[in-house]
């Protein structure tokens, strides 16, 4: 009895070592108009994670400068964080963005960040993808904004069954606001590799008001991972603009709620 209750402590403390926190958050219009308090209370929202992915930095000095705030604000949490910003990206002029990571240095190391230079003649904001290392297995997460719904993000998203097979050697994991809820086709040829949403039908647009205390409007923003080399542990929905006396203040914050996930590297 007593190796038995040995060996699950064990087994416990080595699949809870082995576990990655991932969240991925749009903060619109990231940049120098983000107040100090802001900043604040966005890190005291993702400091439980080890990568945060964000979308919709500003493409000007000021968005590069919002991300540096934010990391100083995570080191004050009491771990050590770094970060990487994208370039502006190039696929259209539309609305030119940049990406960012922020991870924690003491359980993630940063292997390569760069935007893809093929998709950037495909789709307007060419994703960005962060390769990172824990415990000597990779990952790469490919952070993404796609166009507005009006403008049909799905012929977008299309181009994403194309990045398995191009970059077969990685254990991707999609992220970010993608415009458009999982249940639609566009993503069945990624299902049908073995990706699969960390979210069904779950809201994470904020309304500009409630109405009868539903303040969420479109399932835009998930996580997909790749059922074959990811386990999936938890998730959560961060419904942050319940701590605001209202909307509008909340969506000072950000328009999009952050969405979270602990998974497993099989």
């Amino acid at each position: 009895m007593r190796y038995k209750i040995f060996f699950v402590i064990l087994l416990f403390t080595c699949l809870a070592s082995a576990q990655v926190k991932f969240c991925s958050w749009n903060l619109s219009d990231f940049g120098k108009r983000k107040q100090p308090a802001t900043i604040a209370f966005i890190a005291n929202t993702v400091k439980e994670y080890d990568v945060v992915a964000i979308q919709e930095v500003v493409a000007g000095f000021g968005g590069a400068q919002a991300v540096a705030r934010l990391a100083t604000a995570l080191n004050r949490t009491g771990d050590k964080w770094d970060y990487a910003v994208s370039a502006p990206t190039t696929g259209s002029s539309y609305k030119t963005e940049r990406y960012a990571f922020l991870w924690k240095t003491a359980r993630i190391r940063k292997v390569k960040a760069e935007l893809d230079p093929v998709l950037q003649l495909e789709i307007d904001r060419e994703p960005y993808y962060g390769t990172f290392s824990y415990k000597g297995k990779l990952f790469t997460v490919v952070n993404f904004h796609a166009i507005t719904k009006s403008r049909q993000p799905e012929t977008e998203i299309k181009h994403f069954k194309k990045i398995p097979l191009r970059l077969s050697e990685h254990n991707l994991v999609f992220a970010g606001d993608f415009n458009c809820p999982e249940s639609h086709t566009v993503f069945n040829p990624l299902k049908g590799m073995g990706f699969q949403p960390v979210f069904r039908n779950q809201k994470t647009s904020l309304r500009q008001r409630c109405i009868a205390q539903d303040c969420l409007a479109s399932e835009f923003d998930n996580i997909f991972y790749n059922s074959k080399k990811i386990r999936l542990l938890n998730k959560k929905a961060h419904l942050f603009y319940t701590e605001f006396e209202s909307l509008a203040l909340a969506r000072k914050v950000s328009d999009h709620i952050p969405i979270g996930c602990t998974f497993l590297l099989l």
